[in-house]
């Protein structure tokens, strides 16, 4: 690591299939892999002559035939190596040697399903002595081993009489003889840890004040601490964090956190974290004045496809949806003099993969999702009082905003909650931060959380927002939604391959009622629709290779007339456009799979662009943005690849002066889904104009096919230098 910064010394290639697991020791310079290709591999890599070198020590067939779902490595002696692994199958598999060479020296079976987690740690701090194994498996149990220095066995495995009874296939005892290069090993049985109600998924070792810690993560949603009780000899169960799922249903929308995939220690061992199915990070601290665990601030995020984002109208926000079937609102924690964003809502837990989203006005938006209709949603006033107290975003509207929603069992639908949702009569919130009681209401859940943002648990129970509307008229899943920026009319598209669905359909946002007859233009899936800065265009792309302009009836504003298609705009299909936000100007960017991005002013042409610039890989997402203080615009261009780009354009020409990226720390694992520019001109939200002009003329929103979201800011400070917000 060079000035606190990673940096990558080698990338290790081989393996024909997905890496599942990594296994490394301290000091020794090696680290083994496990693959679906079924293969283990041993790795070295040493510093020679400054220069990082990386070699294959050997590649292990595993046999019988498994995928290795976890490897741990541990030192033996001076120069011998232990290494273990498991995955698909009921036993563990032991291997002794060293560098040279490893070889197969024992199977420990007792599980009764896959192993999913192994972990090893040497009872002793310093100088030779046991090793303790744990092995975590889908049958619910922990098993732990001991690796005996010597060919014999203890004392208390001697004494050790177990009757034979149905559960002797779990409690054998059976001593496994190994060897590495210059130690040998008996390996028994030592304990069997009860106490998960689902899979386990890992398990972890930490050295506490002399004395050895087990943390395991469970499918039940619970982090569990083993500690080794002295008097009895006995492995218990001292610590239990998480949730008991049966008091909040089976699924996020009623609470439910899913399940943890992982738990770990923190370096001294005062905090876990554990990442679940709803991808959040929790994180809790042992309080050592009160001997209790409390729960902190931790990090959520999407786990699945991003696929669209939307700020607010006035850039206080920022809406997300995804692959997840989740609607996430983020927004920037001001937090004395430092500011970060965290995710202050849960507004849509959904049954279908969600595709688009529109904010309408500043409190409604309007999502899209696989099914045939789109659904309108309302800003709670447990919402709008969480955003002003953590945020400082004000709402004028906030007096007359509904109190909270909730999701009914086996409903799609957020509904309603009656009255003030039990606000007044609250009961006492809980000691933890951030963590109310079981029976709290929705409501109570976000109004008591002070000024922190809400925690995981109270992110899925009570942050949704009420549904108000359904839009039907569609005949196949939603595929792109946009309202224009006064909020009047919403447009609509779905997916289709013939011209009776690839219509647009418009709605009155008055009365929710479709504006009839749809707009006919395209003959395949519209990919996007773009209303113009002033509302008086309609711009919209397809797969059909065009786009096509329509054009706000002077006469009557809820009625847009067809103005102008180009069926031959691209030589592939059309994935993303936006307008230039200049009132006078008719300008505006298309870019798709042939690579190109296309800059077309009405004014001059409608058949051949002004501008068109060569991308590195298909174009997936623009975004444009006018710096008035140096007449430039400046178009982000995000690809397949996952990179992101800015072109500085003349505003006189459409030219390009200059281009520039953010970094590696920006470029995405896979394809952008969409990007857009945050409205400067806030005024709230912990993002003043002022704050905007100072630090930087644009942030970014990004999203990716690889489930995260980033927000990028481009520097006033010489035009090219971009940084990761």
């Amino acid at each position: 690591m060079l000035s606190n910064q990673y940096r990558t010394i080698g990338i290790l290639e081989g393996h024909g299939s997905s890496i599942n697991c990594l296994g490394v020791i301290n000091g020794r310079q090696v680290l083994a892999s496990g693959s679906a290709d079924a293969t283990i591999k041993v790795w070295q890599v040493k510093l020679v002559n400054h220069q990082w070198e990386i070699c294959i020590l050997q590649t292990i067939q595993t046999s019988p035939k498994y995928l290795p779902l976890t490897v741990v490595l541990s030192a033996s002696g001076h120069d011998g190596l232990l290494l273990a692994s498991a995955g698909t199958r009921a036993e563990i598999f032991v291997y002794g040697g060293s560098k040279r060479g490893l070889t197969l020296q024992a199977t420990l079976d007792g599980h009764e399903g896959w192993i999913r987690s192994l972990a090893l740690i040497a009872e002793k701090r310093k100088g030779d002595g046991d090793i303790l194994m744990a092995s975590a498996s889908q049958d619910k149990h922990v098993r732990l081993w001991r690796f005996r220095i010597g060919a014999g066995i203890s004392r208390n495995v001697e004494q050790t009489k177990i009757e034979k009874t149905c559960f002797e296939s779990l409690l054998s005892n059976r001593t496994h003889r190994i060897a590495s290069s210059t130690v040998l090993y008996s390996i028994t049985f030592e304990a069997l840890l009860l106490g998960h109600d689902d899979w386990i998924y890992t398990v972890s070792w930490k050295r506490i004040g002399g004395r050895l810690q087990l943390l395991s993560a469970s499918a039940d949603s619970s982090l569990a601490i083993w500690d080794h009780d002295r008097q009895s000899n006995a492995w218990l169960c001292t610590t239990r964090l998480g949730e008991i799922s049966a008091q909040k249903g089976s699924t996020t929308a009623t609470g439910s956190m899913g399940g943890f995939w992982n738990g770990l220690w923190s370096s001294d061992g005062q905090s876990v974290v554990s990442l679940g199915r709803t991808g959040s990070w929790r994180l809790w601290m042992y309080d050592s004045d009160y001997k209790r665990w409390t729960q902190g601030l931790g990090v959520s995020g999407h786990v699945k496809s991003v696929i669209d984002v939307a700020w607010a109208k006035n850039g206080s926000y920022l809406l997300s949806t995804g692959a997840d079937q989740t609607t996430r609102l983020h927004a920037e924690w001001i937090d004395g003099r430092h500011r970060s964003w965290h995710e202050f809502g849960r507004p849509q837990i959904h049954g279908y993969d969600l595709n688009c989203i529109a904010t309408v006005g500043e409190v409604q938006f309007v999502s899209g999702a696989d099914e045939k209709l789109l659904r309108v949603f309302d800003e709670p006033k447990a919402t709008a009082e969480l955003l002003r107290r953590c945020c400082g975003i004000e709402n004028a509207q906030e007096q007359g905003l509904p109190s909270a929603a909730d999701v009914p069992v086996l409903g799609l639908s957020n509904k309603l909650l009656e009255g003030n949702g039990g606000i007044s009569s609250a009961p006492a919130p809980s000691p933890v931060a951030n963590v109310l009681p079981l029976d709290a209401s929705p409501a109570t859940a976000v109004m008591q959380a002070k000024s922190y943002p809400p925690a995981e648990d109270d992110l899925a129970r009570s942050t949704l927002w009420p549904e108000s509307e359904k839009l039907y008229g569609h005949g196949y899943e939603i595929s792109a939604v946009c309202a224009s920026h006064d909020g009047s009319i919403i447009a609509t598209a779905c997916k289709a391959s013939s011209l009776d669905h690839a219509v647009i359909r418009l709605f009155d946002t008055t009365d929710w009622r479709e504006l009839k007859p749809p707009l006919k233009a395209h003959s395949l899936t519209v990919t996007s629709l773009q209303f113009s800065v002033d509302d008086a265009y309609l711009l919209s792309t397809g797969r059909d290779r065009q786009w096509t302009v329509f054009e706000r009836d002077g006469g009557n504003q809820l009625v847009f007339r067809l103005r102008v298609p180009n069926p031959e705009a691209h030589s592939r299909m059309i994935l993303s456009a936006c307008w230039v936000p200049i009132t006078s100007e008719r300008i505006f960017v298309t870019a798709g799979r042939d690579k190109m991005c296309k800059i077309w002013d009405l004014q001059k042409s409608d058949r051949e662009p002004v501008t068109t610039i060569t991308a590195s890989a298909p174009v997936t997402a623009v975004d444009i943005i006018f710096i008035a203080a140096e007449g430039l615009l400046a178009l982000a261009v995000g690809t397949e690849r996952g990179d992101v780009i800015v072109h500085f354009v003349d505003q006189a020409t459409l030219s390009v002066q200059s281009s520039c990226g953010f970094g590696d720390s920006a470029t995405f694992s896979k394809a952008i889904t969409q990007l857009m520019w945050r409205p400067q001109a806030t005024g709230q939200g912990g993002c003043s104009t002022e704050d905007n002009l100072r630090a930087s003329f644009g942030q970014l929103a990004v999203a990716g096919e690889d489930s995260s979201l980033k927000i990028l800011a481009l520097s006033l400070e010489g035009v090219g230098r971009a940084k990761e917000a």
